[in-house]
């Protein structure tokens, strides 16, 4: 059992697995990223608001911080793949985890409803797009 811990600590932390894992993750970050401001664009051709406490998100600002969360997760998986026994399965359960709880503040804002399930929805397409693309870079 030992070699098999030490071969997936190995294959995390490879030079090369290392480097897929950080291109791999910068590139879904950009595309979730782009696919998190085209929902909140299109929520708002559609008609729904994107105030949120009275202030308006500007589009781009979807983008951005998805980006900024998004190199977060990134940053998580890359301490993971050096620490954890399982880092595939540590970063997919916190990050389901974290994704859920990022609900949370939608939930509550003060905003329309139809915008608070676009707000969701936003948090739900980004980790879609990340969770996966850098999960399946980790070692089991």
């Amino acid at each position: 059992m030992a070699h098999n811990i030490h071969a997936d600590i190995t294959t995390a932390t490879s030079p090369s697995s290392t480097q897929s894992l950080v291109i791999g993750g910068l590139v879904a970050s950009a595309v979730a990223g782009a696919a998190t401001a085209a929902v909140a664009a299109a929520g708002e051709f559609a008609g729904i608001s994107l105030v949120v406490g009275g202030v308006p998100i500007p589009v781009p600002g979807f983008g951005v911080l998805t980006v900024i969360f998004s190199v977060v997760g990134l940053a998580l998986a890359l301490v993971l793949a050096r620490r954890a026994r399982r880092p595939r399965t540590a970063f997919v359960r916190t990050t389901i985890a974290l994704t859920v709880l990022s609900l949370v503040p939608d939930v509550l804002v003060d905003a329309a409803p139809a915008t608070r399930v676009l707000l969701m929805l936003t948090h739900v397409i980004a980790a879609a797009i990340v969770v996966p693309a850098i999960a399946r870079r980790l070692s089991a």
